[in-house]
């Protein structure tokens, strides 16, 4: 599939601001739990960034749309479109989001409850976002509940990542809370992505050039896609880029998504206070980088049907 950068930055973006309110709320609930003092300050600029993140996600998004004055239809078919159902979702999840960044600033009560709320719609977002491509059964790459857990895993662990920087200027003392638990998201998140891979490398297409084409002769050997002038179905269901490419993007996004972001942010968690906040907000920069290029290899790593019948250009 050709990857779209407006869903991806989405994706990504959103990705990040929904992990960061899922670590804000386990922390409150954990610092209530044991009595721990953390600074309001820490939930209310938490908050505030990640309402920032999904607004830029949505932003983004509308660059995807052809018609971005009639967006507003998209909700529609909430009935049945795992996209109608996202676009209901996702305000609600900034508005609550907002609310909760608004009610530890002026100190009101119910924040838990209000960030409880808020996690759970957090939680049915990623459901709807991952859906719209894991319900479409005849690309076999997204058909799978691994990329439901990848879209939950890579966005929580990059939220918890972000969460941790945070920690690292606002609240110093949560950092041994908040470093291990990213360190294990980024690996789980990892392991969830490496399987995916090996899984999308072993698929064989269930239609063939026969079943393409209608001719059933043993022997098909196809030389033109029938024109030469490019097309929608060639445009928007070819990516484009060499295998070489691909492979690139793949081990490039394994290293930065994953790997160096665990040994940076393990490293900020044993290190000095100032070292510890420019190592952690590195991990994030750095992840948040292999993310939008493992967002955009989920895109192309997808093979449509269709492109067996226009595989060769001339």
């Amino acid at each position: 599939m050709r990857p779209a950068f407006s869903v991806v930055f989405l994706t990504t973006l959103c990705g990040v601001a929904q992990g960061q309110l899922l670590t804000l709320v386990l922390i409150e609930a954990l610092a209530r739990a044991t009595g721990t003092q953390v600074p309001s300050t820490f939930y209310v600029v938490g908050a505030a960034i990640a309402v920032l993140l999904g607004v830029l996600g949505l932003f983004a998004s509308f660059f995807h749309l052809g018609h971005p004055e009639r967006a507003w239809r998209a909700i529609a078919m909430w009935r049945t479109s795992w996209l109608s159902r996202e676009c209901i979702v996702l305000p609600v999840f900034l508005a609550l989001t907002f609310a909760y960044g608004i009610a530890h600033w002026f100190g009101f009560g119910g924040t838990l409850a209000i960030g409880i709320l808020g996690a759970f719609v957090s939680v049915a977002l990623f459901v709807c976002t991952a859906m719209i491509y894991a319900c479409l059964r005849f690309l076999q790459e997204w058909a799978s509940p691994l990329t439901i857990a990848n879209f939950i895993l890579l966005g929580w662990a990059s939220g918890c990542t972000l969460a941790t920087a945070c920690a690292a200027w606002l609240a110093p003392e949560l950092v041994a809370w908040l470093a291990p638990s990213a360190c294990a998201l980024t690996i789980a998140g990892g392991a969830t992505r490496i399987a995916s891979l090996m899984r999308n490398a072993r698929l064989k297409p269930k239609s063939t050039v026969q079943s393409a084409t209608g001719i059933r002769n043993a022997k098909v050997e196809q030389k033109s896609r029938g024109f030469t002038a490019s097309a929608f179905n060639t445009r928007e269901f070819f990516h484009g880029q060499s295998q070489r490419t691909l492979q690139t993007v793949k081990f490039g996004f394994l290293i930065t998504a994953f790997a160096v972001p665990f040994v940076l942010t393990g490293a900020g968690a044993i290190a000095q206070t100032s070292t510890a906040a420019v190592a952690i907000a590195a991990a994030f920069v750095i992840q948040y980088a292999g993310l939008v290029a493992e967002r955009w290899f989920f895109f192309a790593d997808a093979r449509h049907p269709q492109n067996i019948y226009y595989q060769r250009a001339s």
